[in-house]
């Protein structure tokens, strides 16, 4: 089979593996059916020269530290340069129709693209969430075999406020409207993670205690209670993606 491929731009190696590894295990793949791209350690075209997508059976963007509705200044020439980057790759995506998950970051990044309005109106602190199912997210074949509400765990600066022109809704949340949308037939994202379980959402916890997303005296608070969450059902969306889009 052609491989799919993951677009990754956290800088911290630990949590990099450990996203890159959870995509794996979740998704059913093998690591020779999985490319890795680190968009914050150099260019794309560095990294892959003579990019071409259709050699690819689809295409994965996973969370970031970077936050896209920040001001034009205040961003990082890196971040700059990945959300040029970005954008040039999901124009391909969709003029190809290559199939398409973007993850946190990656709904931001589509969204955007599309005319979405992001910003922090729905902002929504660390931890597990109930999702529902909108009636089009009930019959679509990448939530197959989830339940009408299921428990996700989120963690972010920013969302859309609604979904972007054009876009079907799949899943909402009481405090963030648009938890995941299809645009098409085959490009998608979500606001939470379904690359996360408990083990990974600890992990990143620890990892960005410092990063704004919560105050660190709250790292026990925040660990306790996703331990006590019953996560299970987002990896599902991972399975079934890989499992649709495989050739």
């Amino acid at each position: 089979m052609k491989p799919f491929l993951l677009l990754a731009t956290r800088a911290e190696d630990a949590v990099a593996d450990a996203e890159y590894r959870a995509f794996l295990r979740f998704g059913d793949l093998s690591p020779d059916q999985l490319v890795r791209v680190r968009l914050e350690s150099a260019s794309l075209a560095e990294l892959l020269p003579g990019l071409d997508l259709r050699e690819f059976s689809g295409v994965a963007v996973g969370g970031s530290p970077f936050t896209s509705s920040d001001p034009p200044a205040s961003k990082s020439p890196v971040q700059v340069r990945v959300e040029s980057e970005l954008e040039a790759l999901i124009a391909d995506v969709l003029k190809l129709d290559v199939p398409f998950l973007g993850a946190c970051y990656g709904i931001s990044t589509l969204g955007r693209y599309l005319g979405g309005v992001v910003d922090d109106t729905y902002a929504e602190p660390v931890g597990p969430v109930p999702v529902t199912l909108t009636p089009e997210g009930a019959v679509d074949p990448l939530l197959a075999g989830v339940p009408e509400t299921f428990l996700a765990f989120v963690g972010h600066k920013e969302a859309l406020r609604d979904a972007p022109p054009g876009a079907v809704l799949l899943a909402g949340s009481e405090g963030c409207p648009v938890q995941m949308f299809r645009v098409g037939d085959h490009q998608y994202a979500t606001q939470f993670h379904p690359e996360l379980d408990v083990p990974g959402i600890v992990e990143r916890i620890y990892a960005y205690r410092h990063a704004g997303y919560f105050h660190p005296d709250e790292v026990d608070a925040l660990i306790a209670r996703a331990k006590a969450a019953d996560v299970v059902w987002p990896a599902r969306i991972l399975a079934n993606f890989t499992a649709r889009y495989a050739r």
